[in-house]
């Protein structure tokens, strides 16, 4: 029997105008809402993301950070 789907956790979150417009458009072209949307992506992180890419992303946005804050 699958896990109910129970949205129990909430917490305040900001994003970029680009990182809310992906999430949204992920979510309308897999037919969830947003709040689906996060959870399904927080629950299969491991399964979608490439660490390899991951880590090399990652380096590139803190190396972009300050910049990105002024």
């Amino acid at each position: 029997m699958p896990k109910r789907l129970r949205l129990t956790r909430r917490f305040p979150a900001a994003m970029s105008n680009d990182a809310y417009r992906t999430l949204s458009r992920f979510a309308d072209e897999a037919e969830i809402t947003t709040d689906e949307a996060l959870t399904f992506l927080f629950e299969h992180f491991g399964s979608v993301t490439h660490k390899d890419n991951l880590t090399h992303r990652l380096r590139l946005f803190k190396a972009e950070l300050e910049d990105r804050k002024a």
